[in-house]
């Protein structure tokens, strides 16, 4: 049976009749993109939450306060996109099952109860993920949400309106990038905060020594933070933690992660892959030819290993939306050229903490290192604009480089302003396959109030060139020890006051401008020279090389360091 006529908008019935299975990023990516295509198609949308199309990424800021007005989450409503686009979108449908065979889906009505059988030509499923692992409460328990839908932010926003002027208290789980979301906007709040996180520390997709400012971050505006640490039951008292104590709240959000919401792909027969989601190729396509399969839901290509990979990002998930559309349009003769293969995942990601702005896109160290992938390391501490600029501010940049190629295979970047700027350009050149040698040669735009005439991202370059070039000979902060137990000197060639102000223990101090008359006084053997950030290290190690001593500069000099002594010495043993 068809659906009920007062359901049914006046679209044209001439066309391929095309059914999608979930309403939000990529489905209605694919909804609209197709309507734009082809004016014949029939298509039906089945959403089993109330909402579609809404900006899923702003529900943290609603919570916040920053978003101010609920409605702007909502970008488009079935009457709308009926309206503008002729679209037969269905809310509160689930859809039960797949006949691949007789080409339909079978979905329920959770308002009338009702279920109808509806065909297909071509069938997109955009079920996006779900939580890995759910909460379960006890009688008189807190209130305990997830943050992903606007029903989730409905059941937070009214809980924080109980606590009213009242300081509440919430216990986040799980420390990603909804958690740390989720984290500021409840302290925005006004709520003290504790985070629950079951790793070694907060966002584990950073490198230790770049998550330093994350804790600090925490730290400094009150948050509570429990590492190695889980929920383990949920009870009128509040959150009984794994290491012993019990936290009263007011508010539980859970958010350790989500995982493919695969189960309607599976049950129809279709692939699931070694990442978990359902299997696809190039052009989103399932084992099915009539199947696709886009966002959250599908596996990704990874643009490092190429292996199979999960990747739930908004752009990402729009893209793919976009693209099995134009598949469809090119097989129904709307499209005169052949839409191109989707292009490896990078990963390329984003977040604001307080006053952190986080970014990363490709592999961290601690990946490469598990994969057992042969990797270099640059460090570097640029300002976003001139220094002598007012208001100039420091970010750690990190950037992983293949030995051999000279591709870049990852970088991570903490800071204030201009993170998003150079991240942008580094995922830009990993996508062109520019090795990273050629970030020196990029010409970017420079006004001292926007960056510096070397910007970061050459700077980069011109550390790789010189790695590549054997111009420069680096050690890691995590190396320092064994190397300086091997028997290597450790040479602090800042200033005496900045040596006096903090100093890696065991290190002596003769600065860079004294090095040459000073170099006959160091013991024999290997050196290794730092600074504070690695560029006066550089100048010595070349000075020291060319008095014919072997010398090594500390990558990312002091700053690196102490960022990854400092977050080493938190994490538990």
């Amino acid at each position: 049976m068809t659906a009920p006529t007062d359901r049914t908008p006046h679209a044209p019935t001439t066309g391929p009749r095309i059914v999608i299975v979930g309403g939000v990023a990529a489905g209605m990516s694919a909804a609209t993109r197709l309507r734009r295509l082809d004016e014949t198609a029939q298509i039906v949308v089945f959403e089993r939450g109330r909402h579609v199309s809404f900006a899923n990424c702003g529900l943290p800021y609603y919570v916040g306060g920053v978003i101010t007005e609920r409605d702007a989450l909502l970008l488009q409503t079935p009457a709308s996109l009926r309206a503008r686009f002729a679209l037969d979108v269905r809310v509160e449908h689930e859809v039960l099952g797949i006949d691949r065979a007789a080409r339909t889906v079978t979905a329920r009505d959770a308002v009338t109860g009702a279920t109808v059988v509806e065909p297909y030509d071509h069938l997109i499923l955009a079920t996006g993920a779900a939580p890995r692992e759910r909460a379960t409460a006890s009688a008189g328990a807190p209130v305990v949400a997830t943050l992903r839908t606007v029903d989730d932010v409905d059941r937070i926003t009214a809980v924080l309106a109980e606590t009213g002027d009242r300081c509440g208290r919430a216990v986040v789980m799980g420390a990603g990038f909804i958690g740390l979301e989720a984290t500021e906007n409840l302290v925005r709040r006004g709520l003290d905060v504790t985070l629950v996180q079951h790793g070694a520390r907060p966002f584990m997709p950073l490198d230790p020594e770049m998550a330093a400012a994350v804790i600090e971050a925490l730290a400094s505006h009150g948050v509570d933070v429990r590492t190695a640490t889980t929920v383990d039951t949920l009870d009128a008292a509040g959150a009984h933690l794994s290491d012993g104590t019990v936290i009263a709240a007011d508010l539980v959000v859970d958010a350790r992660g989500v995982a493919p919401a695969a189960d309607l792909a599976r049950t129809a027969g279709l692939a699931i892959g070694t990442a978990g989601g359902v299997v696809v190729d190039g052009h989103q396509r399932t084992e099915d030819p009539r199947i696709f399969a886009v966002g959250d839901t599908a596996e990704k290509t990874d643009a490092v290993s190429g292996a199979a990979t999960l990747v739930t990002m908004a752009g990402l998930a729009n893209r793919h939306g976009r693209a099995a559309a134009d598949v469809i349009a090119w097989e129904n003769g709307r499209l005169d050229t052949a839409p191109r293969p989707a292009a490896p995942a990078l990963g390329t990601a984003i977040i604001g903490l307080f006053d952190v702005t986080v970014a990363m896109v490709g592999w961290s160290e601690q990946r490469l290192v598990a994969a057992g992938r042969a990797h270099r390391v640059i460090h570097t501490h640029p300002t976003d604009h001139a220094g002598y600029y007012p208001g100039a501010e420091r970010m750690a940049m990190k950037v992983m480089v293949d030995p051999l190629s000279g591709l870049i295979l990852g970088a991570q970047i903490v800071g204030g302003k201009g993170v998003d700027k150079r991240i942008d350009v580094i995922a830009t050149a990993m996508h062109a396959g520019l090795p990273a040698a050629e970030l020196a040669h990029l010409e970017l735009a420079y006004a001292p109030q926007y960056a510096s005439a070397k910007d970061p991202v050459n700077m980069v370059g011109y550390i790789a060139e010189n790695l590549a070039a054997g111009v420069s000979d680096t050690v890691q902060w995590h190396e320092l020890a064994a190397a300086v137990a091997g028997g290597a000197t450790l040479v602090d060639v800042r200033s005496p006051q900045e040596f006096a102000a903090g100093a890696i223990p065991g290190s002596i101090n003769i600065p860079v401008d004294a090095l040459r008359e000073g170099a006959s006084t160091l013991p024999e053997g290997e050196l290794i020279v730092h600074c504070q950030v690695g560029q006066r290290g550089h100048t010595a190690a070349r000075i020291l090389a060319q008095l014919g001593r072997r010398a090594r500069n500390l990558d990312g000099g002091y700053l690196t360091w102490k960022a990854g002594a400092a977050v080493t010495a938190l994490q538990p043993a």
